[in-house]
């Protein structure tokens, strides 16, 4: 196989492959800026990834680290630090490095979670004071939330951190007591923490001098001397063990006996206790107060858009390789047929394609809202953000994270079947990329808990709608919110007035609008699904938190159907800023027709569509496919993805699929000899006659 077929492929686009992933990047000097560093990454043998499928996670996880160290070496090399304040990984190159290297730094959680949170919840002279030995890596530190006993439910966390006056515990200005009461209090899962940092961001429950439990806070702990890196007094800490990816990453447990740390080690940007022991908070603004969640919020943001680059890794190497591999013959018998050519496969991995550049776009629209938000609570120090747009976003973001995390890991799953028997090798790529991905769905709020807090929020708007005439209150309260689009079709409804869809033709399902207000409805009809529900429940006698499980499964198509319809207005609002790419508009299309497709129960349930149109939606899908058929090589191409970045024998640029995989197959350890390892076992079968039939006695029968 010499890869002609790929050639050919590229040969049938109707666009020109560079310039889009120009768009991708954000613009040309990027593109030539990642490909400068990517060049420093692939020509330096610390970060081979070619051993990786051989390699022990002992291996692997030591190597990482090693990568981790030479990334910042490079870094300081190349001036990838910011001007003002020295620091790597706020710079504009540093996850562009990141995707670079591609592989998994068990450091990632220092700049994931510990530092944006030193930066959102400590006080002017705490940031002056860590963000210094954060910047020159004396401080690696991990977000430490997540309990054994609980999770998700942070109300329930068990590990106290009680204030200890200065004449009890000899530390000037006084201390608290950080303690692990019980087993289920135990610190677990919190990547960073088994064997990398030296700090933790605790998250414990502050109780003050009087002994009055404040709820949760945020504490920084030390776990490990900065000299040697051993456990310090009282701490206990260690990696989890195997997970089924994502294995460079020691996720840990840690508990800790009465540990002391100073008074000034609590997060004091919004509350405080003083050298007595009283406790206090700063006023602020409402939104201001949960600027707490901004760094989880970040967390989500950064899984949104990551899922839109996972998920385009996996389409890259199943559409190159189903443009390669042949099964089947024409009807004349002669020519074998590419498996990209049958709409089964168009229709896994074109809808595939379709949804990693709208989880892109998507993901760099709520990134630069996020931006925007933390600017004007941070920086600015105002209140010019609500406590509704602060609401709404945390419901978009977490609609978004639980939605575009699903579908990328059972996406990509999708993908390697797609591939065949040659997708279940790690040398096709795709395994290690599932499983490392696979975590996603869990982390940051699980994918089936994250919908309650969705449609907490959303229910508010259907409340106002019915208990008030002042709709014009209403429009203003959510002007700049992203659940103002349920404003009309509510009202549509509670009104009884039912709105249809008048597409009569297969063109007319090709018009993006049409197929918004058709996700706009559908939306707001699944909110009042679950509003309803739950007032039925109660009604019937049925406490309020019985009505509320009753109605979760409800709740999650609602919060399904309020993440359609924002991926789909994100395309759409992005398609109008720039008209240089047609087919970015056919994907846009593709999306919003396979999702009414897929779910077209519902669409028939709220007698919005009729039997009649779901069938005009699935001929204009088929020619969906039809139309992006002579771009998709093309389309995969332009997320630039390097040979050594996909790890892929099935996916690589050249096409050379077979002897990729035959290279794979000579470098297995099993192989090194040409009498494997385990043959002194089988010895005793040839030799030694264990397995020959003693009882040769002659058969009855």
């Amino acid at each position: 196989m010499n890869g002609i077929d790929l050639v050919n492929e590229r040969k049938k686009a109707t666009f020109n492959t560079r310039l889009l992933t120009y768009l991708l990047d954000d613009g040309k000097d990027r593109t030539e800026r990642r490909h400068y560093l990517q060049n420093i990454i692939e020509s330096d043998a610390v970060f081979d990834n070619s051993q990786n499928a051989y390699m022990h996670r002992r291996e692997r996880h030591v190597r990482s680290l090693a990568k981790h160290v030479r990334m910042i070496e490079l870094c300081r090399e190349n001036n990838i630090e910011c001007k003002d304040t020295g620091e790597v990984v706020t710079h504009e190159d540093f996850y562009l490095i990141l995707r670079c290297i591609s592989d998994d730094l068990p450091t990632a959680l220092h700049w994931i979670m510990f530092v944006p949170n030193i930066i959102s919840l400590m006080d002017k002279d705490q940031r002056s004071y860590w963000l210094g030995l954060c910047r020159d890596w004396k401080v690696i530190g991990c977000y430490a939330q997540t309990e054994l006993g609980h999770g998700s439910n942070i109300r329930a966390l068990e590990t106290t951190a009680t204030f200890i006056p200065e004449d009890k515990c000899g530390l000037k200005g006084g201390a608290f007591d950080i303690n692990s009461p019980t087993i289920t209090s135990t610190k677990f899962w919190p990547g960073t923490l088994g064997r990398t940092a030296n700090h933790a961001m605790v998250i414990a429950r502050l109780i003050d001098g009087k002994g009055t439990d404040h709820g949760i806070h945020n504490f920084i702990v030390p776990l490990r001397c900065m000299d040697t890196h051993k456990l310090l007094k009282g701490v206990r800490t260690g990696d989890i063990g195997p997970k089924i990816g994502y294995n460079n990453m020691d996720n840990g447990f840690a508990s800790f006996n009465h540990v002391l740390i100073p008074r000034r080690n609590m997060a004091m940007g919004f509350a405080s206790v003083d050298e007595h022991g009283r406790y206090s908070k700063k006023k602020v603004s409402e939104a201001t107060s949960k600027i707490s969640y901004l760094t989880m919020m970040h967390v989500r943001v950064l899984i949104i858009s990551d899922s839109g680059t996972n998920l385009a890794k996996a389409c890259t190497i199943a559409i190159r390789y189903s443009a390669q591999r042949r099964q089947g013959y024409s009807s004349n018998g002669e020519k074998e047929l590419q498996i990209i050519d049958y709409t089964q496969q168009q229709y896994r991995l074109f809808s595939l394609l379709a949804c990693a550049y709208t989880f892109h776009i998507t993901g760099k629209a709520v990134q630069h809202y996020l931006n925007s938000i933390h600017t004007r609570l941070v920086s600015s120090g105002n209140s010019q953000v609500t406590k509704t747009q602060m609401q709404d976003f945390h419901a978009s973001s977490s609609a978004l994270k639980s939605f575009c995390s699903t579908i990328t890991a059972n996406g990509i799953e999708d993908a390697r079947k797609s591939c065949g028997g040659h997708g279940f090798l790690q040398a096709s790529g795709i395994p290690e990329l599932s499983l490392t991905y696979l975590q996603n769905p869990t982390v940051e709020g699980d994918n089936y808990m994250l919908p309650q807090h969705v449609v907490k929020v959303l229910l508010k708007l259907p409340q106002q709608l019915l208990s008030t005439k002042d709709i014009e209150t209403i429009r203003i309260q959510y002007k700049t919110c992203d659940s103002y689009y349920l404003i009309d079709p509510l009202i549509s409804i509670i009104k009884k007035r039912q709105l249809k869809c008048h597409a009569s033709s297969v063109e007319d399902f090709f018009h993006i609008p049409t197929l918004l207000e058709a996700y706009a409805q559908r939306s707001a009809q699944s909110l009042l699904e679950v509003y309803n529900s739950i007032k039925e429940y109660v009604l019937k006698g049925s406490s309020q938190e019985e009505a509320w499980n009753q109605s979760l499964i409800l709740m999650y198509n609602a919060s399904k159907a309020h993440s359609l319809y924002l991926l789909i207005r994100n395309f759409y609002l992005f398609l109008q800023q720039q008209q240089d790419f047609p087919v970015l508009q056919d994907l846009c299309i593709l999306f919003a027709l396979f999702f009414i497709e897929k779910d077209y129960g519902d669409f028939l349930l709220h007698q919005y569509f009729t039997s009649d149109q779901i069938l005009l939606v699935r001929k204009a899908l088929l020619l969906m496919f039809k139309k992006l058929r002579p771009n998709v090589v093309a389309l995969v191409d332009a997320w630039d993805f390097s040979d050594f970045q996909l790890k892929s024998a099935l996916g690589n640029y050249s096409g050379n699929v077979y002897p990729k995989i035959m290279e794979s197959a000579f470098k297995e350890p099993l192989n090194e000899k040409d009498v494997g390892p385990g043959y002194e076992h089988l010895l005793k079968l040839y030799k030694g006659n264990v397995g020959v039939w003693k009882n040769k006695q002659t058969s009855k029968l």
